[in-house]
């Protein structure tokens, strides 16, 4: 452990402030993807300088995209056309990034030459079966470890034709990967999802000029289709936001800003959710960017009570709920989740590890299947290990500003995947924290 990099979070004082959230994750990959594929060169304003969206960046380098950086959280990308992709010379590191691999695959599916897709010791033990069985039907063809695990050795060179596939999981990456082949295959290819998910490509493309047919839980594109180069600016990421959202509301006497977070309806259930519990939380000068509907968060302190999670709002919520097991863990009464089996095969079994730190604390949480049960209470100091999953460490960050005494939350060096600065930036609004 010892070689680990680890924070002491304890309370700090009621949080204030105005914040700027980084951009977002989802949004970031993306744009940096599409106007690869364009033909004209686009701007990308907003860009999250975290590790797995460099990583993404870095990938379209070896591909032979040429991306410029004049400023931090600003890339120029001179697209290549859908055509223009180079072989790489070596293989392609994701990182810790599950949505650059499976949107990758799906891309480089198409190519008329040989890939291999590699990652972090995290990311090489999540499921990639779910893309690359879609796109075996579509005429791709890709190598798994055994268990369907990266790395993904992609062969070059078949010709794909278009898909009615009928997703068995709601899964925004496994959505983006069919449609990014599909602009590659003979004829239309489309998308139906047992529950609606984010429709963060569908729009972008459609930004990027694609004709692409999408309603909440399907999309349907034809192949052959050229994107052209446009300019995107990217919203605050909500899921990053969230931490600061749930903070302000437990912690007695609080009240953020959050500038411009993105507000993708297939995004924010936790919202949602945090009003049902309670939450003062309002939106304040709306606006659009990038076809994103972004508004400034004003949260206040307010007391939270225990809820039953409506399953209707679990895929719009999948990346908060490590958030959202901490306002769940400081509200009146218990809060039941159910519907959430997606949640094991994040970038820890967030299910596990997210109860597992919880009960760390002084809490009872009953684990089920699919969910948990959260058992309010008050929380004790400790020790919580993350696992190395970014969200789980700066959940337990928000937990400590209401615990008894210091807790020390182990593995926190991916929090740079999503969010760097978070500890400079939660200092800066009144979290105790530090490095341990």
């Amino acid at each position: 452990m010892s070689d680990k990099q680890n924070w002491t979070a304890s309370r700090g004082r009621p949080l204030s402030g105005t914040l700027d959230i980084p951009g977002d994750k989802s949004v970031s990959h993306r744009a940096v993807m599409f106007a690869a594929l364009a033909d004209g060169v686009s701007k990308i304003d907003g860009f999250l300088e975290g590790e797995d969206t460099r990583a993404t960046a870095k990938v379209f380098s070896q591909l032979g995209v040429k991306i410029e950086t004049p400023s931090p959280s600003r890339r120029i990308v001179h697209g290549v056309g859908v055509d223009g992709l180079k072989a790489p010379s070596a293989p392609l590191d994701c990182g810790n990034a599950g949505t650059g691999m499976r949107l990758l695959a799906g891309l480089l599916a198409a190519q008329p030459f040989d890939s291999v897709l590699v990652g972090d010791e995290s990311l090489s033990k999540r499921p990639m079966r779910r893309v690359s069985a879609p796109l075996a039907e579509m005429g791709a063809r890709i190598d798994t470890e055994e268990g369907g695990l990266p790395p993904l050795r992609i062969h070059g060179g078949h010709a794909l034709r278009g898909i009615d596939f009928v997703s068995p999981v709601a899964s925004a990456q496994v959505k983006s990967a069919v449609l990014l082949a599909g602009l590659y295959a003979e004829g239309e290819t489309s998308v139906r999802e047992p529950h609606p998910t984010r429709d963060y490509t569908e729009r972008m493309l459609s930004a990027f000029g694609v004709d692409i047919e999408f309603s909440p839980g399907y999309a349907k594109l034809r192949g052959g289709q050229r994107l052209r180069a446009t300019d995107i600016a990217v919203p605050a990421d909500f899921s990053s936001a969230a931490f600061f959202l749930v903070a302000a509301s437990i912690v007695p006497g609080s009240e953020l800003r959050l500038r411009a977070v993105g507000l993708n309806p297939r995004r924010t259930g936790l919202l949602a959710a945090l009003r049902l519990m309670g939450a003062d939380i309002r939106e304040e000068n709306p606006s659009s960017h990038g076809g994103e509907p972004v508004a400034d968060l004003v949260v206040r302190h307010a007391p939270l009570r225990g809820i039953e999670v409506p399953e209707a709002l679990v895929p719009d919520m999948i990346d908060e709920f490590p958030a959202l097991f901490v306002a769940a863990a400081c509200a009146e009464g218990p809060t039941v989740v159910r519907g959430a089996a997606e949640l094991r095969v994040k970038e820890s079994d967030r299910l596990a590890v997210m109860s597992a730190a919880l009960r760390a604390l002084g809490l009872r949480v009953d684990e089920t299947e699919d969910g948990a049960t959260i058992h309010p209470g008050s929380l004790q100091g400790g020790r919580v290990d993350s696992h190395g999953d970014h969200r789980i460490a700066m959940a337990t960050v928000v937990a400590a500003q209401m615990a008894a005494g210091e807790v020390v939350v182990e593995d926190v060096a991916n929090v740079a995947t999503s969010f760097p600065g978070f500890d400079a930036l939660a200092g800066g609004a009144g979290f105790g924290l530090r490095n341990a």
